[in-house]
């Protein structure tokens, strides 16, 4: 296909990228060096949360989002794991809870104050131990509340219902690491993508698999799944690309790993399928991207996607925001349909059964409510033998890496040092106080 701009009838063809000024920025962030191919960033319309660097175990930073600026480098973080976190994912039904995992084979829910944190963060709601190596991918289902998926470099994909704190499937069928974990609108069907070079399309509740092997250039599916319809080929100066479709426009953005541009698309129904729109270009190369949920956007601005971008030489989050140009003041009903919300269609119970729901949608012009709960009858704290599908999932764990062990020595060093200063502390003040009553002015 050619680069050129197809100039046809589209409400889309003009949209363009714009840069948050400096001040609506978050800067002075260690964020993580670890080279996971992963964002590393998950938002909403609350907080922003990014791994950072962190001695002794994974960390993450969660910042409610008026909170911009400066981050100061003592701001308290969310740092229970034990090894590098690798992925963090909010909830699409209720805005403080946050799901990550780690190197340290753990998954971990956490519940963040209103206000966001006071201080550091080391207890989960729930600790979640299924996997037998470092888990590397989450993500919710998106009409379901209390449904996760994880997967891990064991291979394995495990559905976790935290109402009752264990996984309750397993999908074993990837015969390497998996790359990306991506549901249909109603969470009937989960696409994976693996390093194996296959595409798979999984039923996740009977663990029916369709296979499609991967290409190298960027292919557009529809419901045969057996050819693409149309192939575009991407300039080999591109690193690592990772795809965001936006489905109440159709909208498609491609954005490298390690470069500063996001080229975006129109996807059609009929030829050409896919329409070059343009490129946001920007010198200053992404570690990875944040994608803002469609009830925060700034529809007063036209706003249709905002992403925020992880700048790690400068230490620095950046929001984009794809804009609509357009002179009224007025509400744009024609660029924002009635779009999924932050409403749960289904129990957990539900879905497990069988039961499908499209997802509860929302008009972004009436606003939203927040009132969803999350329950957690059995919480996980240990781990124990967890048996899915008449396997363990833990009869084989690898031993304690030496990053763990180092992390382990870390910390002990640490609250020895600290020890020993509150000791010093103490004794201090004990002697101010001998003194204060020996002198002549407190008699």
């Amino acid at each position: 296909m050619s680069w050129r701009p197809q100039y046809r009838s589209s409400k889309f063809r003009n949209v363009y990228g714009k840069v948050a000024s400096r001040e609506r920025c978050f800067d002075g962030i260690p964020i993580t060096k670890n080279v996971h191919d992963n964002h590393f960033c998950a938002v909403n319309a609350r907080f922003l949360a990014i791994v950072t660097e962190s001695a002794g175990g994974g960390a993450f930073l969660v910042i409610p989002l008026e909170q911009t600026g400066r981050i100061e480098p003592n701001y308290p973080k969310v740092c229970g794991h034990q090894g590098n976190v690798l992925d963090i994912k909010w909830n699409p039904f209720i805005e403080n809870i946050i799901a990550s995992c780690s190197e340290d084979t753990s998954v971990r829910i956490w519940e963040i104050p209103e206000g966001g944190l006071k201080r550091n963060m080391t207890e989960a709601v729930l600790e979640l131990y299924g996997h037998s190596r470092r888990v590397g991918l989450l993500e919710w289902h998106p009409t379901t509340n209390n449904i996760l998926l994880s997967a891990g470099y064991d291979y394995k994909v495990l559905i976790w219902n935290l109402e009752v704190g264990e996984p309750v499937k397993m999908l074993d069928c990837h015969g390497d690491v998996i790359l990306s974990l991506s549901f249909n609108a109603d969470g009937s069907l989960l696409a994976t993508t693996c390093k194996d070079k296959k595409l798979r399309v999984v039923e996740p509740r009977s663990g029916r698999v369709l296979q499609v092997p991967a290409l190298a250039d960027f292919p557009i599916f529809q419901d045969d799944l057996s050819m693409p319809l149309i192939e575009e080929e991407i300039d080999g100066l591109s690193g690592l690309l990772f795809p965001f479709y936006d489905a109440d426009t159709h909208m498609l953005y491609l954005a490298g790993k390690g470069d500063g541009n996001i080229r975006y698309y129109e996807i059609g129904s009929e030829k050409p399928y896919l329409s070059y729109l343009m490129e946001f270009r920007s010198p200053a190369p992404q570690k990875g991207l944040g994608v803002m949920p469609k009830h925060g956007l700034d529809v007063s601005a036209c706003e249709v996607f905002r992403f925020y971008k992880l700048v790690t030489l400068k230490g620095l989050i950046e929001p984009i925001s794809m804009i609509v140009p357009r002179r009224s003041d007025t509400y744009q009903e024609d660029i924002y349909p009635m779009t999924p919300g932050t409403e749960p269609a289904l129990t957990p119970d539900e879905w497990l059964s069988g039961v499908n729901r499209d997802p509860i949608l929302m008009s972004l012009k009436e606003g939203y409510k927040r009132n969803s709960k999350m329950v957690f009858k059995a919480p996980v704290r240990e781990k124990k033998s967890v048996v899915v599908n008449g396997i363990d999932l833990l009869e084989n764990v690898p031993p304690r890496t030496e990053n763990e062990v180092g992390a382990w020595e870390w910390d002990i060093r640490r609250l020895k040092d600290e020890l020993s200063q509150k000791d010093i502390r103490i004794r201090q003040l004990q002697l101010e106080l001998k003194n204060f009553r020996n002198s002549p002015k407190s008699n």
